[in-house]
């Protein structure tokens, strides 16, 4: 990986900056894509491109919350499998989840669907991570826009978006 030390204003994505900005290992990867299923485009993509495993590529959720707690919150489980919905309100201390409409995740991210990111939303939002993406040396997600990922530590990522990390993925 390379680090990435240009300033804030160079940087191509608030996720990108966000990455730049907290001085950590990482790297910009573009790819190719569709209008449809940006995490499987991305998996496949890497795999035949880079050799990345697709269990190191992971996809963006936003999920809108009800019970306990309320609001909108990020999911992050494999581009290549499926989020538990019951799990991950759990692990954000909620009753219920569902898939938020995608014009709330676009408002409340700054980022359109297909490239919203974990890093750098517009606003705040609880956030949870898939507890395979810490059985990896890196993993990758969107980087804030469609058919850009960044690689980065698991453990960088848990730590610059505040996460939670749960076994949220079915």
């Amino acid at each position: 990986m390379s680090k990435k030390s240009a300033k804030k204003s160079a940087a191509a994505t608030p996720a990108i900056a966000v990455c730049q900005n907290a001085g950590i290992d990482f790297h910009v990867h573009q790819f190719p894509h569709g209008s449809d299923n940006f995490g499987e485009e991305a998996a496949s993509w890497l795999l035949e491109h880079l050799g990345v495993e697709p269990e190191r590529i992971f996809k963006t959720l936003i999920i809108e919350l009800s019970g306990k707690r309320t609001g909108l919150a990020i999911a992050v489980v494999p581009a290549t499998g499926m989020l538990n919905l019951k799990a991950a309100a759990a692990a954000v201390g909620a009753s219920k989840a569902m898939m938020a409409d995608p014009h709330d995740a676009s408002l409340a991210t700054g980022y359109v669907p297909g490239g919203i990111s974990p890093l750098g939303g517009r606003r705040k939002l609880p956030t949870v991570i898939d507890e395979t993406a810490t059985l990896a040396d890196t993993v990758f997600v969107s980087g804030g826009r469609r058919g850009w990922d960044i690689e980065l530590s698991p453990a960088d990522l848990v730590s610059l978006c505040d996460a939670t990390v749960a076994d949220i993925a079915r």
